[in-house]
């Protein structure tokens, strides 16, 4: 059953690739891939959290104790701030350079530092867990500095059994190192 109305980004018919709409501007920052389906749900089950927390802080209230209640409207603060955070996480690019934003840092490269961006086969972590397996990851070189983490993997929470999505995603971030790296 289609849905009646559009999405933001792109007209009911289009394909599945990731067009740059002709009106994108090339200076503002942007995710060349959507959130994975690990990364929403983890921040949905965190919102989820944060509304149950939210709601004994009402009924702490209602019983008299601001200080627990205080104490429940904070938690719930921090816990919606992390699922808003964890929804940023990822590499975004722009005609600046390129960013990788991480859940507590974030580390942004000019084009002009850097020397390639490619696909390279790897040991990455899985789901962002310390346990490690053989897959590939998009990394960029900066000239003559140490080598950045890896912006995107294979087995991350974007790209978890989903190969051609990880494919399009790294073949766009080259190509936007390819553009601004040149002119």
């Amino acid at each position: 059953m289609p849905l009646p109305f559009l999405t933001a980004d792109r007209a009911f018919d289009a394909d599945a690739e990731d067009i740059a709409l002709p009106f994108d501007d090339h200076d503002s920052w942007r995710r060349p891939y959507r959130p994975g389906p690990w990364r929403v749900a983890a921040a949905a089950t965190s919102l989820l959290l944060a509304s149950f927390v939210l709601l004994a802080a009402m009924i702490i209230t209602f019983a008299g104790s601001l200080s627990g209640a205080t104490l429940c409207f904070v938690l719930a603060a921090v816990v919606i701030v992390g699922a808003l955070r964890l929804l940023r996480v990822g590499a975004w690019v722009s005609r600046h350079g390129v960013r990788r934003v991480g859940f507590l840092r974030t580390t942004t490269v000019r084009w002009g530092d850097v020397a390639a961006v490619r696909t390279v086969q790897q040991p990455v972590k899985w789901l962002g867990f310390p346990r490690t397996v053989q897959g590939q990851a998009l990394v960029v070189v900066p000239r003559g500095g140490d080598p950045l983490a890896p912006l995107v993997t294979d087995h991350n929470a974007d790209f978890l059994a989903r190969a051609e999505a990880f494919e399009r995603a790294t073949d766009s971030v080259e190509a936007w190192g390819d553009e601004y790296r040149a002119g």
